[in-house]
């Protein structure tokens, strides 16, 4: 069957910059955050919350493959794909995949947990912040809570990265196509027979 090749700009500039943006500033931050390095934490945090603000607003203005309309998948088609990748043959999409979209939508809801508890933790415990309001109106009790659900989803996002990492190891490999390098260029190169469908 006669194979053509396919170079398709899926993600835009802004979204290219987002991820890798999000990417070293979360792990400068549970660096920092290790290190009991409070201050610069505190900041690298206003910037990552600053980044998924970014994305929010972007999931509904960006390109067409930036749009979270683009991967919104029934439960149906989800498991279809989830059960296709087991057996090594998935179908190809552009941009996101049912699986990438699962992880998309999990890691973005998990990091505004974690920016909103971090939030309420730097105002109830360190008594500063755009959240000092609720400095005197929560207990102490309450207070260390938010501490430790902000410790709680921090830890969470960090065990689906590897996760997220082996799906991009897995589609990559399926496909034959470097995910890496189309999430730095934004394009991808794709080889496929004529019959192939993408989504």
């Amino acid at each position: 069957m006669a194979e053509k090749i396919e170079q398709i700009k899926v993600w835009d500039a802004p979204l290219r910059l987002f991820h890798w943006s999000l990417v070293l500033s979360f792990a400068l931050a549970y660096v920092l955050a290790e290190f009991k390095i409070s201050d610069l934490h505190v900041l690298v945090g206003y910037f990552l919350t600053a980044l998924v603000v970014f994305r929010l607003v972007w999931g509904f203005a960006g390109s067409q493959y930036a749009r979270f309309k683009s991967f919104i998948f029934s439960p149906q088609e989800t498991l279809a794909y989830l059960k296709a990748m087991r057996g090594g043959h998935p179908a190809h999409y552009y941009g996101h995949n049912p699986a990438g979209a699962l992880m998309v939508f999990a890691l973005l809801g998990l990091l505004v947990l974690a920016f909103v508890t971090g939030m309420v933790t730097l105002s109830v415990i360190d008594f500063d912040g755009p959240l000092l309001f609720l400095a005197n109106r929560v207990s102490d009790e309450t207070s260390y809570f938010f501490r430790h659900a902000h410790s709680l989803f921090v830890h969470a996002a960090l065990l689906l990265i590897p996760l997220h990492l082996l799906g991009v190891l897995s589609g990559s490999m399926q496909h034959k196509e470097n995910l890496v390098r189309a999430m730095l260029t934004g394009m991808k190169k794709v080889v496929t027979p004529d019959s192939t469908q993408h989504k």
